[in-house]
C-alpha cells in the first residue's frame, strides 16, 4: 500500500472540507446580510403562450422568457429560501470530504483491513445514503417555495434536486463495509486458532 499516496489524498480531501466549510459560512453571512435582489429560476412557464399578464406579486420582475423570477426587496424568509436551496449542497459535500479524510487517516494508521476502517466505511456510507435525499430535499424544497413566494400561483409541492444517484454510492460504502467487517473478524478467528 502506498502510505504517501494516501496521507496526501487524506491531506487534500481535508483541505478541501475546511475550504468548502469556509464558503459556507462565508455564503451564508454575506449573503443574509446583503441587501440586493433574490433571483430564482422557473421552468412553469418555459412554453407557456400567456394572453394575461404574469401572476406574480408586487415587487417581482420576471425575464421575457418568465423563468427567471428577481424580488427587488426579498423578506428574511425569501433570502433564507434562496441559500437553503443552494447551501444544503454545500454543506453535504463538506461533511463527506470530512469523512472521507478521517477515513485515510484510518487507513494509514491502522492499515486498510481493520475494524476502525470498515466502522469509518460504514459511516460514510450510511452519511451519504441519508444525507443525498435530505440534502435535495431541503434544496428542493426551499426553492419551490421561493417560487411560490413571488408567484403564488405556481408554488408546487416540495421537490428533491441534486444527483440522487448518489445513494447507491451510500449503499455501496455500506455494503463494503459490512463485508470488510466480516472479514476482519474471520481474520482474526482465523489468527485465534493458529
Amino acid at each position: 500500500m502506498n502510505t504517501r499516496l494516501t496521507k496526501a489524498l487524506a491531506s487534500a480531501s481535508f483541505v478541501l472540507a475546511m475550504l468548502s466549510g469556509i464558503v459556507f459560512v462565508g455564503t451564508a453571512v454575506t449573503h443574509m446580510m446583503d441587501d440586493g435582489a433574490v433571483c430564482t429560476e422557473t421552468g412553469f412557464w418555459a412554453n407557456a403562450t400567456l394572453e394575461h399578464p404574469l401572476p406574480i406579486r408586487d415587487g417581482v420582475e420576471a425575464s421575457s422568457s418568465a423563468t427567471r423570477l428577481c424580488q427587488d426587496h426579498p423578506s428574511g424568509g425569501q433570502r433564507a429560501a434562496e441559500l437553503g436551496s443552494r447551501l444544503p449542497w454545500v454543506l453535504f459535500g463538506t461533511l463527506a470530504l470530512l469523512l472521507f479524510s478521517r477515513l485515510l487517516e484510518t487507513v494509514v494508521l491502522r492499515g486498510p483491513f481493520t475494524d476502525a476502517v470498515a466502522r469509518r466505511l460504514s459511516a460514510l456510507g450510511w452519511f451519504v445514503t441519508l444525507g443525498t435525499p435530505l440534502a435535495g430535499l431541503i434544496g428542493g424544497w426551499s426553492h419551490s417555495w421561493l417560487v411560490g413566494s413571488m408567484a403564488p400561483m405556481v408554488g408546487s409541492g416540495p421537490t428533491v434536486t441534486g444527483p440522487q444517484v448518489l445513494v447507491l454510492a451510500g449503499l455501496a460504502g455500506v455494503i463494503m463495509g459490512k463485508i470488510m467487517r466480516e472479514g476482519v473478524r474471520m481474520r482474526e478467528d482465523l489468527e485465534g486458532t493458529i
